[in-house]
């Protein structure tokens, strides 16, 4: 009769702590959950959206980037193909940023005029290496993937 009421302990403290961590984990969600949004979406933003956290995914418009030295940030233009959208980005962009490359960018839309970017994230292509290795020569490997996957 001891043994069934151990293992019927073990069992509700198992449920007790699941239950804790799925509330503190999915509890917080709302919170923290940022939408990923084209500039065509962000154009049709009504007015309530305005200094909502969101992001926005699209190509940085070629001849578009200008950089700012006081303060240190740029300025840039983002589309999706049939909408284009300002973005001001204050601070130092990433590395791989540029024109002509997919771009996340993360903040608000202001008086629907304006993307004020608070992060900005650059997409890079499957084969990245970092900026120190490309400088200093180093080659990545060419695998003929095709190859690899025939028997």
């Amino acid at each position: 009769m001891g043994t069934t009421y151990k293992k019927t302990g073990i069992v509700v403290s198992i449920l007790l702590v699941a239950g804790a961590l799925g509330y503190l984990a999915l509890g917080n969600f709302g919170d923290n959950l940022v939408y990923f949004v084209t500039p065509s979406e962000v154009r049709a933003f009504t007015p309530d959206h305005s200094r909502k956290k969101v992001r926005v995914g699209g190509m940085v418009v070629k001849g578009s980037v200008h950089t700012h030295s006081e303060p240190v940030g740029l300025t840039f233009e983002l589309t999706d193909g049939a909408a284009t959208i300002p973005v001001v980005f204050r601070g130092i962009p990433p590395d791989l940023f540029k024109e002509g490359q997919g771009a996340v960018v993360e903040g608000y839309w202001k008086d629907g005029k304006t993307f004020y970017a608070t992060m900005i994230m650059a997409k890079h292509s499957e084969d990245y290496m970092p900026i120190e290795l490309k400088r200093a020569g180093v080659q990545l490997p060419k695998k003929d993937f095709m190859r690899t996957l025939s028997p």
